[in-house]
């Protein structure tokens, strides 16, 4: 008879090493998480030499957000999607510039850049996000240092380089309607006559051409003496209430004390600018103050195309003649001319 085997088998089976339970056996292991070091971080805005129009900035926009989201049928991209926005918020797309901010305060795909996401939140806030302002409040308030590339003027915005024609203290004033710079151009066609008739008697008192006075009246308020903005600008010239007692205007709503005011300023930013057309233009509309923090027309649609729409009503003239006794020039204009 032949002996048992099953002793046998059960010998073999203690004598092999014991398998560890399937719940206790070691997980794959998890790919590496990125630190905050590691994460990308984009490269500056590129060189933009040509001309950009609105709905290209609109483009930038689309793509970026599909990209930072990966929809549309695009792969998700956040450093292809923050070179866009980058792109689109120097030329003043406020979305673009707080999706940014957000991307950089929050280290959405992008190293975190506190700094430069707080003057993103800034530029946006200043064109009426409420979002930003909040978000801008949460950091600390108003950003320090240098405005990011990303806000800096375009290359095509750097100021044409100054020549200083300032007329001498005491010069009788010159009539620029009649200069070789500023030859004499026809009114606005909306322009009432006794408006036309004012500026062009009372301008060269100034050491204003007409013609820049009227385009600008033109674009603030159309010619409507009775003009009041949102923001209580008011008059012809759209003054605000402590710009109008800066140039002693006592009744806003007085055309000839409101065009007078509007003049005076003008000489001002002029002369605070060198006789810069554009940046003179981008104080008025967004103070030059702004024009300084950003080094040129600030990163503002709104202040873009004011200064794009008058500049084109102008024949593009970049320089006008200043009267350097009105105030000393800007102390920043070293870096403003430096540009990008």
């Amino acid at each position: 008879m032949k002996p048992a085997l099953f002793p046998t088998f059960a010998l073999l089976l203690l004598a092999l090493p014991a398998a560890a339970p399937l719940w206790a056996q070691p997980a794959a292991a998890a790919p590496p998480l990125l630190t905050l070091e590691q994460l990308p971080r984009p490269s500056g805005p590129p060189t933009e030499r040509a001309l950009v129009v609105p709905s290209q900035v609109l483009r930038w926009r689309d793509e970026a957000k599909a990209l930072e989201h990966g929809a549309n049928g695009m792969p998700r991209d956040p450093v292809a999607a923050a070179a866009l926005y980058c792109r689109a918020s120097r030329y003043g797309d406020a979305e673009s510039q707080y999706s940014l901010a957000w991307m950089l305060s929050h280290d959405r795909g992008i190293a975190r850049n506190d700094a430069e996401a707080a003057h993103l939140f800034a530029a946006a806030a200043e064109q009426g996000i409420a979002q930003a302002e909040r978000m801008l409040a949460a950091m600390g308030g108003t950003p320090m240092g240098e405005p990011p590339p990303c806000l800096r003027p375009p290359e095509a915005d750097v100021p044409p380089k100054p020549v200083i024609v300032a007329q001498k203290p005491g010069a009788k004033p010159q009539s620029l309607a009649r200069s070789q710079d500023w030859p004499a151009m026809p009114p606005p066609a909306q322009a009432p006559a006794a408006i036309v008739d004012f500026v062009q008697q009372v301008a060269p008192e100034y050491r204003l051409a007409p013609a820049l006075v009227l385009a600008v009246m033109a674009t603030e308020s159309n010619f409507d003496p009775a003009a009041l903005s949102p923001k209580n600008a008011q008059g012809l010239m759209q003054l605000m209430p402590d710009t109008a007692r800066r140039f002693k205007v006592s009744r806003l709503t007085d055309p000839t004390q409101n065009i007078r005011g509007g003049m005076a300023y003008l000489r001002w930013l002029l002369a605070y600018f060198e006789g810069d057309v554009a940046l003179a233009l981008a104080g008025y509309n967004a103070g030059e103050r702004a024009v300084e923090r950003y080094r040129g027309v600030p990163p503002y649609a709104e202040t873009r195309a004011y200064v794009r729409r008058i500049l084109g009503q102008l024949g593009w003239r970049g320089f006008h003649p200043f009267d350097a006794q009105a105030t000393p020039a800007s102390p920043q204009l070293p870096l403003l001319r430096k540009g990008p």
